[in-house]
């Protein structure tokens, strides 16, 4: 399965408009096979989901995200996990070792229901 994530230094970006960098890992049988980093611009949306879907990306992981840019990624087939928050590492492991990441990386003022996870 394939994975990316929005970053901010070494935490996921908080706000996916002004993010400009993805990790994108490989993960199988709970092992992390790779890791690559990959620029994106958010304001371009028809690229933005092309380089996903070139990258053969299964599930993206970010924090806040508008309504449009959402709609746009699950409607390309791709699980959105949308306002998580805190260091990219511990959150990379966690969700390889099949662990949720409601509510411990839940961004501050956001409620874990159906539509987060």
């Amino acid at each position: 399965m394939k994975l990316a994530i929005t970053v901010w230094d070494e935490r996921i970006a908080p706000v996916f408009d002004a993010a400009h960098s993805l990790l994108i890992a490989d993960i199988k049988n709970q092992i992390i096979k790779y890791i690559a980093h990959e620029s994106f611009n958010p304001l371009f949306e028809a690229r933005f989901i092309g380089k996903l879907n070139h990258l053969h990306i299964d599930v993206f992981i970010c924090g806040a995200i508008s309504q449009t840019h959402s709609t746009l990624i699950e409607a390309n087939g791709i699980q959105l996990i949308p306002f998580i928050s805190g260091s990219v590492n511990e959150i990379l492991e966690s969700y390889a070792r099949g662990q949720s990441l409601t509510p411990a990386f839940l961004m501050p003022g956001c409620r874990e229901d159906s539509s987060l996870v």
